[in-house]
């Protein structure tokens, strides 16, 4: 069992980054209970961020629905919600409608602009969040604009994973203190925080502004990504000068040539001839001379193709689980290990074995059932 065993967490079920976060969660070992609207009880997606939580669905537009909720909050030592500021408040479900029932409970908010600020009630997806951060300027190929880096820094990066660490962050302080707090956890916030060390760069003169042109940014020749000969794609990252020189070794090129290393107004020069130079063999050629060396080398791999090789798969770092290949958790602790123990459920699949093991009666659950709360 994972090191989070024991805690009790609810989610009010959203999109993108809030399942991202129960699925951290509750891969770690804690008891996520997935509370669905009782509109969205449909067919169970092949969805890995809803795995491992029991799912229960409930009209939280009634007053019962929304006792329902308020109840397993009693016992529960976080919750958390993805929905724009003051939603939860109206449902009767805010933190003061919580806490008032459990003064120890955790509440975590996740949003793209935050709790307050002149945007915080305004629609925005991950590519907003990161362009307002900072950090989507700094991501593509010179002279061209910005090229969205999935929605991997706003949505997962710099939010649900900020949101679990934050309530994690809490339930430590909780244990201490015997009392709750909100943790608001903003997209914008967290892709700012990605960006701490362009910063530190920003200020010693080792960063600009054109995209490009930089040491992390695919820039420098020996910090990027080539084709090779099948159509492929490799990417090296030789920063340091003995991973370098390895580089001009196994590359077999000129010495000389690509001696000043870090001399800017080589690079583009020099990216194109070593891209001529990799164009040479295929991608399999080239693992096989700079692959497992200190290049700091690996071959670009699509997510069908990851699974599939010998690294990834001595370590087990997929997971096939009804059917859905998928990220095994992570990160791995010596003592307690983490597991996926199943995949999605349909909404409201538990939703009768989760009311029992909360303490509701089965009259209780009857009434429920019969007055339309939860699916029948």
């Amino acid at each position: 069992m994972g090191p989070l065993a024991g805690f009790k967490i609810i989610e009010l079920a959203g999109i993108g980054p809030g399942p991202f976060c129960g699925m951290m969660l509750s891969d770690m070992g804690a008891e996520v209970i997935r509370v669905e609207r009782l509109s969205g009880a449909a067919q169970a997606p092949k969805d890995v961020l809803a795995r491992n939580r029991r799912n229960i669905a409930l009209d939280l537009k009634s007053p019962a629905g929304v006792e329902a909720v308020l109840r397993l909050v009693e016992t529960a030592d976080a919750l958390f919600e993805g929905f724009r500021p003051g939603v939860t408040e109206r449902l009767g479900l805010g933190p003061q409608d919580c806490m008032a029932r459990n003064p120890k409970l955790v509440y975590g908010r996740m949003t793209g602009w935050g709790q307050d600020g002149p945007m915080a009630q305004a629609a925005g997806h991950d590519i907003n969040y990161i362009g307002l951060a900072g950090a989507l300027h700094a991501v593509g190929r010179r002279g061209e604009r910005p090229v969205p880096p999935l929605n991997l820094v706003g949505d997962f990066g710099g939010g649900g994973m900020l949101l679990a660490y934050g309530l994690v962050c809490g339930l430590l302080e909780a244990q201490k203190s015997g009392q709750g707090q909100v943790v608001d956890a903003a997209m914008v916030d967290g892709a700012a925080a990605l960006m701490a060390m362009f910063f530190s760069m920003a200020a010693g003169g080792a960063f600009t502004d054109q995209r490009g042109t930089n040491l992390l940014d695919g820039g420098a020749h020996f910090y990027d990504t080539y084709e090779t000969k099948d159509g492929k794609h490799i990417c090296i990252g030789s920063i340091e000068p003995q991973f370098y020189a390895l580089l001009l070794e196994k590359a077999e090129l000129d010495k000389d040539k690509y001696g000043d290393q870090m001399n800017p107004a080589l690079w583009p020069d020099l990216k194109a001839d070593l891209q001529q130079t990799f164009l040479t063999k295929t991608q399999e050629e080239w693992c096989a001379i700079m692959e497992g060396t200190d290049v700091c080398f690996a071959p670009v791999l699509s997510i069908w193709e990851a699974p599939k090789h010998p690294h990834n798969q001595a370590r087990n770092s997929f997971q096939e689980i009804d059917g859905v290949m998928q990220q095994a958790p992570a990160p791995r602790f010596s003592r307690t290990q983490p597991e996926i123990s199943h995949g999605a459920r349909i909404p409201g699949e538990d939703t009768v074995s989760v009311l029992k093991d909360y303490g509701f009666s089965s009259d209780e659950i009857d009434e429920l059932s019969a007055s339309g709360v939860i699916a029948s």
